[in-house]
């Protein structure tokens, strides 16, 4: 099964739009292990702790760049959703036709941002497993739940790829040195004082080329056995496992988990909970970068939102490579003119970007790191995540990853938060061990 792919300029979406259909079917007897068991190096997938989706396929694509990328989007989505019959028992976050998404973190990046709607998809939460068959109507006439179960399975092997030893990964600089990173920063904390910006995030990246090529399915499988807290992603060769949820919506409520304070857990004395509490907790400077996060999303979310729900104080998560401050916080979204809720997409626009990954106030803080950094970030700190026809979906901010550039070259992004008294030394350490995971992922750590 293939339907027709809609590759989309952004400024021809009216009447290029595919109809499709898609129906779900109950997966009465899965395997505990269904999701973990589904993932191979082409695969679509967004996983945590076991549950999760991972698609195959492509029924319709949309590709768009620039400031109009999220309105090109959900315009886009709504026009397929307005004429697709769907076909969906299980009526779950997650059932249905659903798109994946991965979106620049920047309106002037030459990255594509990306809408995919798989033609086959498995899914599972604490509940209920399914697979969904996506296409034109002729191509699902008569289909069963024997036959999705077949295409599932021809699906996986045709995203596989030959096992192969992974390769020996060599480590260099990217668009920015380390020596240009610390520059950076120091340029930075200059500019603090006269430009009322009180954090920025400046981001850097090196290249991981490996001897062999790298098969996306394993540095899958080993960012989901190390750090099973993190949303486990895989787009179109952008791949991470991300520990900050931009956003989950699911029947009119909003959730997210937001980051700010970071400790590199591999340090001397640094492993132990009582250094992350003295150096993290109570630390003012860490403190007051974690509240900065807190009221930007604050400040985004009261106008769609009955209010918004946070703690009053953050709690200290643990990761494999490093401690944060994180704080989760929900509100009920509230209805427009017309009795529409937001989807997870249109919060998703609205969040991003963050504080955490571009500092305060944003939009000077935006116009000033590009200047600092001087590269293209791509699709890293942008949106990625999937969302159903209900408007229901999950947006991480896509950290601690990377995107595939060739069969065996990887690109790795890491940022930190610098605001002042930040030591340009300190940030450039805390860069590295945020790239751990893929580090350890390719076999380069």
């Amino acid at each position: 099964m293939s339907a027709d792919s809609s590759v989309l300029s952004s400024r021809n979406l009216r009447g290029s739009v595919p109809v499709l259909t898609s129906i779900t079917f109950p997966y009465a007897d899965p395997s505990r292990n269904l999701i973990e068991n589904s993932i191979r190096h082409s695969s679509l997938v967004w996983t945590r702790r076991g549950r999760g989706l991972v698609g195959f396929g492509t029924a319709a694509r949309l590709s768009t760049r620039g400031e109009q990328r999220f309105v090109d989007a959900r315009s886009w989505f709504k026009q397929l959703l307005d004429q697709a019959q769907i076909t969906d028992p299980i009526s779950r976050p997650g059932s249905g036709l659903i798109a994946f998404g991965s979106f620049a973190f920047s309106l002037t990046s030459a990255f594509d941002s990306r809408l995919v709607i798989p033609e086959v998809t498995v899914g599972q939460d604490d509940e209920k497993s399914w697979i969904t068959l996506t296409g034109t109507a002729q191509q699902l006439e008569g289909a069963t739940f024997e036959s999705a179960l077949q295409r599932l399975q021809q699906a996986i092997a045709e995203a596989s790829v030959p096992e192969n030893l992974p390769g020996d990964i060599e480590l260099t600089s990217g668009q920015l040195t380390a020596g240009s990173y610390l520059q950076a920063v120091r340029k930075a904390l200059e500019v603090f004082e006269d430009s009322g910006i009180s954090k920025l995030v400046l981001a850097r990246d090196i290249l991981a080329r490996s001897s062999a090529p790298i098969d996306l399915g394993r540095v899958v499988h080993e960012l989901t056995a190390r750090y099973s807290n993190c949303w486990t992603y895989l787009v179109d060769g952008l791949v991470g496992a991300t520990p900050e949820m931009l956003v989950r919506v699911t029947n009119g409520l909003a959730e997210a988990r937001v980051l700010a304070g970071t400790l590199d857990r591999a340090k001397e004395g640094a492993d132990a909970p009582d250094f992350a509490k003295h150096n993290l907790f109570d630390d003012p400077k860490q403190r007051h970068e974690h509240q900065l996060a807190i009221d930007s999303l604050t400040e985004s979310l009261n106008p769609i939102s009955h209010g918004m729900q946070s703690p009053d104080e953050p709690f200290i998560l643990q990761l494999p490579n490093v401690w944060h401050l994180a704080s989760d916080v929900r509100a009920e979204l509230r209805a427009d003119e017309h009795g529409v809720l937001p989807t997870a997409l249109d919060i998703a626009e609205i969040f991003h970007p963050t504080a955490a990954v571009c500092g305060t106030p944003t939009k000077q803080a935006g116009v000033v790191l590009r200047e600092l950094e001087g590269m293209d970030r791509g699709p890293y700190a942008g949106p990625v995540g999937w969302m159903d026809s209900r408007g229901d979906g999950e947006f991480g901010i896509a950290l601690r990853g990377g995107i595939l550039e060739d069969s065996n070259l990887m690109r790795l992004y890491a940022g930190c938060g610098i605001v002042p008294g930040s030591v340009p030394e300190d940030e450039l350490a805390e860069s590295w061990a945020k790239m751990r995971p893929m580090r350890q992922a390719l076999g380069a750590e």
